[in-house]
């Protein structure tokens, strides 16, 4: 099955504001005792966003405005700390499809490319202006052009970009290393029987 192209983002955003934001804060720990991936969105954040007795803090993904917001706007170094996998799962399994900041953590960036999640970088500027148009109408559309490296939003255009080679395996489909191994399985054994070191 061929993976998915993705060459444009749009949804509405959401303003999680703050720098080196680490993967114990997307994600923490005492919820990484999981079998599988699923469920993961409930506990995005949960520290900043959650009482010890469960009830809500002031917190941009607990605004009901922002209810459904897929693009996740924040600062510089998101993603750093650990190299939990988990983080980037946690954010899709809540819904983020795409995230804008001021700069990623590698190992993050590199997780999130591989879910077929686009982080692309900003100025703070250009964040601040978006995040203000979002704080001004929860509704404004925000669509991130992967493939021409820019971000629309109510009527403005800005610069983003992105690693080259993660927005070519964006845009082309070659974004999940597993995916196309499965994909190429058929090739791999028909090149496996014409090698004479291989036990059949």
């Amino acid at each position: 099955m061929a993976l998915e192209k993705i060459t444009r983002v749009a949804g509405r955003a959401v303003h999680v504001p703050g720098n080196d934001i680490d993967t114990d804060r997307i994600i923490p720990a005492r919820f990484m005792k999981c079998v599988t991936f699923d469920g993961l969105g409930e506990y995005l954040f949960y520290d900043v966003r959650r009482n010890a007795d469960g009830s809500e803090k002031a917190h941009p993904l607990n605004e009901a405005r922002f209810k459904g917001a897929s693009i996740l706007l924040s600062g510089v170094n998101f993603g750093c700390g650990s190299s939990r996998e988990h983080a980037p799962q946690a954010l899709q399994k809540f819904g983020i499809r795409a995230v804008i900041a001021e700069g990623f953590a590698e190992i993050f960036f590199g997780n999130c490319v591989t879910l077929g999640m686009p982080c692309v970088t900003a100025s703070r500027e250009d964040i601040l202006r978006i995040a203000g148009a979002v704080e001004s109408d929860p509704g404004t559309e925000v669509s991130i052009d992967i493939a021409g490296q820019s971000v629309s939003f109510a009527g403005r255009i800005a610069k983003v970009s992105i690693r080259e080679s993660a927005r070519d395996a964006l845009v082309n489909g070659r974004w999940d290393p597993i995916g196309e191994l499965i994909d190429g399985a058929g090739d791999a054994a028909k090149v496996a029987k014409g090698l004479r070191y291989m036990v059949a």
